[in-house]
């Protein structure tokens, strides 16, 4: 399945029993693919099961941060967690990040990398393509400078050059419509070097 504010395909799931639920659907999975939920399952593509009965090795995805949660972790396209190793703390998990995080053994994760890897190599070669999805994300866009606005539509507007006219530092007291540009900064430009004597 397509879903317009999300980069990677959805598999819908259908258990049988009349419950049915969509999941990031992994690199490799095909429609009428039987899928496995539980302990029991192999450690194959698509298959759902806790992380203490993952290989160490495997590459997994949609991993729950808590026993029951339905998967938070690793849900983008391309991406994966790999199962380091079993020890008693936890299932040692190396994130996307490149952190390495213990979790809890009976957090459920699918086996295999989330589709769509590659996505945001495409260019988007033209600005409608860019608006549609960002209007299907919720996201102002295009963003425009404050100095190019006019002095009613934006602190920062109004005057023939393109100079903000006051200091672009703000309290973080400063009520709405003034709280915009370095919100509550301690510095800005380039840091002073120390001078060694």
């Amino acid at each position: 399945m397509h879903e317009a504010g999300r980069g990677t395909p959805l598999a819908l799931i259908d258990f049988g029993n009349g419950i049915s639920c969509c999941l990031a659907a992994p690199e490799g999975l095909s429609i009428n693919q039987g899928i496995i939920v539980g302990s029991d399952a192999k450690p194959d593509i698509g298959n759902v099961l806790p992380l203490g009965r993952v290989p160490e090795g495997t590459l997994v995805s949609s991993v729950e941060l808590h026993p029951g949660d339905g998967g938070r972790l690793a849900r983008a396209s391309g991406a994966f967690c790999l199962v380091v190793s079993h020890t008693p703390q936890g299932t040692e998990l190396r994130m996307p990040s490149g952190k390495s995080v213990y979790m809890n053994d009976k957090c459920r994760a699918m086996v295999g990398v989330v589709a769509a890897a590659g996505r945001t190599e495409k260019p988007f070669l033209k600005a409608g393509t860019a608006k549609k999805l960002m209007r299907s994300r919720g996201r102002v866009w295009p963003t425009v400078k404050g100095q190019s606005m006019i002095a009613a539509s934006h602190p920062h507007g109004g005057g023939r050059h393109k100079h903000a006219g006051k200091p672009t530092t703000v309290s973080r007291n400063a009520p709405p419509g003034r709280k915009v540009g370095m919100i509550a900064a301690r510095q800005t430009g380039r840091a002073k070097r120390a001078i060694r004597i």
